[in-house]
């Protein structure tokens, strides 16, 4: 494979952020005949202004700051003291033990924590099995570091009973040479949760066969109706090689710090730590004093936040449903994603024309599995009131444009 052709294939144009904004000024909406009412919702990624940041994390940030150079320039791996703190509140969360020292890494967002794993278990040729669909850039590093993906497909669209991965196509995969196993839970784009049997036995299959895991975990503190959780490093059974990535994002707001933790292995951690020093040196200083909020919220904050997105999920989620959108209940998160009727029009082409027509911006399905040609997805952690007026727009622009 070229350069050209590696890069190519990690387009961004859909990533969450990177599609072209336009205001909706005096347009008028080819899918009612009007004008609309000016309300441009962006469901590629949250609203921080209609969800803020978790209160006190302004706050933490200047403290940073005005520590000065100790805090800018820390360790590779994070400040040590930020770092002790997190270990102890991630231990009793994860119901396992977690060293400050050696199992743990303070990195530039989730998503570097995941290019750092990946690029310390992934070379030429490695054989990486991949959930379809799951989080977009799973697969698109592991073909960039010229890994070879073997795809596990997720059953999303069943009953609850029959949701989840087949434990026997993974089981064939490791017999077959799989050496990484990199998934999230809950998962985005479906919000399904894996249950605590799978995710054991999950631990288990990779254990016998000397399998590595990597599981995004980003999502496992908004949980709605009661869902339970399993976390992969409080198993029974845990394997030589696991690395879990969270951290303080889309459930807090505080996707713009830019703050991811890894834990796990130690060896892996190390990797990822000399990996980090010549790609960012480390996640960014002063920010890194906002992790002392997290998990430190006033009593009720989190709950009140997920009943606030469990309301605007179950109102999209009937209008969706209503309107001949298939759409499978999220048990976690703020991803939904929908299924469209057959279209006159190819999806990314649908994709534009919502962003024209009807001033809604979407993630095409095919970004967390090329098959998925037919399903978009939404972060629905938006202002309620227009992610619902949105959502009626996106079944209409359905309507016009279904065979």
């Amino acid at each position: 494979m070229t350069l050209e052709e590696k890069f190519k294939l990690l387009e961004a144009d859909n990533a969450p952020g990177q599609e072209i904004r336009q205001s909706p000024g005096d347009l008028n909406s080819m899918m009612i005949g009007e004008k609309l009412d000016g309300i441009f919702v962006d469901f590629s990624h949250g609203d921080v202004d209609a969800f803020p940041p978790t209160p006190g994390s302004e706050t933490a940030w200047g403290k940073g700051f005005y520590k000065g150079g100790k805090q800018a320039y820390t360790e590779y791996r994070g400040d040590a003291e930020i770092r002790k703190r997190l270990s102890v509140s991630l231990s009793k969360y994860t119901n396992s033990s977690i060293s400050a020292e050696n199992e743990l890494i303070i990195t530039p967002g989730t998503q570097g924590a995941l290019f750092l794993a990946l690029g310390a278990t992934v070379t030429t040729g490695t054989k990486v099995a991949v959930v379809t669909p799951d989080y977009f850039a799973n697969r698109k590093l592991v073909v960039f570091l010229g890994g070879e993906v073997v795809p596990i497909a997720l059953n999303y669209k069943e009953t609850q009973s029959k949701m989840g991965i087949d434990l026997h196509q993974l089981e064939n995969a490791f017999k077959s040479g799989t050496e990484v196993f990199v998934f999230s839970t809950p998962n985005n784009p479906t919000g399904f949760v894996y249950s605590g049997t799978t995710i054991n036995q999950i631990s288990a299959l990779a254990a016998a066969y000397n399998v590595t895991l990597i599981v995004d975990e980003l999502y496992s503190r908004m949980l709605y109706s009661g869902e339970k959780y399993t976390h992969l490093c409080a198993c029974d059974v845990v394997p030589e090689n696991l690395i879990t990535i969270i951290g303080p994002s889309k459930t807090e707001s505080l996707s713009g710090f830019r703050l991811g933790v890894a834990f796990g292995t130690p060896k892996l951690i190390d990797r990822m730590e000399r990996l980090q020093a010549i790609v960012s040196l480390r996640a960014a200083g002063y920010n890194q004093a906002v992790l002392d909020t997290w998990f430190q919220e006033p009593a009720g904050w989190l709950e009140n936040r997920i009943r606030q997105h469990e309301a605007i999920r179950d109102e999209l989620l009937e209008i969706f449903n209503a309107g001949n959108l298939q759409t499978a209940c999220p048990q976690a998160g703020s991803y939904l994603f929908p299924q469209l009727p057959p279209l006159s029009v190819d999806l990314h082409t649908f994709v534009r024309l919502l962003r024209y027509q009807a001033h809604v911006v979407v993630t095409p399905g095919t970004e967390f599995d090329p098959d998925c040609t037919d399903s978009i997805r939404l972060n629905f952690s938006q202002d309620h009131t227009a992610a619902v007026a949105a959502a009626k727009r996106i079944v209409k622009m359905a309507e016009i444009y279904s065979i």
